[in-house]
């Protein structure tokens, strides 16, 4: 067989493969977190979050709402270097990012089913 016509038949089942890709994946929420940041990001995203006192003090002092948070959650990076990871109940993570006014630096405390805010810091 010839290698145009070897090339043809490839082409053709990876264009009806993609297809039903397209058609199996259309409408269901699928991502692809698997990068360590992105798993981290999600996993807290996905809990239930509690604010601390301080956190919620910060919060009002710097005009920081949810929706800050959340974005921050969103396209934030975790600075693993800065984070504890080596924990067995619950893992410290230091999440860094921007909201539309401030850079943030949050301290998340991320148990099993709860994600707790311990600190709000702004940065420069």
């Amino acid at each position: 067989m010839k290698f145009i016509h070897r090339l043809g038949f490839y082409l053709g089942g990876f264009s009806i493969g993609l297809v039903i890709l397209a058609f199996f994946l259309s409408g269901k929420k699928t991502s692809c977190d698997y990068s360590p940041n992105a798993r981290v990001l999600k996993n807290i995203r996905i809990k239930e979050r509690v604010y601390s006192d301080e956190a919620l003090e910060n919060m009002r002092l710097y005009q920081v709402d949810t929706a800050d948070i959340s974005l921050v959650l969103k396209k934030g990076d975790v600075d693993f270097g800065r984070s504890n990871t080596d924990l067995d109940s619950c893992k410290t993570y230091m999440v860094t990012g921007q909201s539309p006014t401030h850079n943030l630096e949050l301290f998340f405390e991320n148990c099993d089913s709860i994600a707790t805010l311990q600190k709000l810091e702004i940065t420069k």
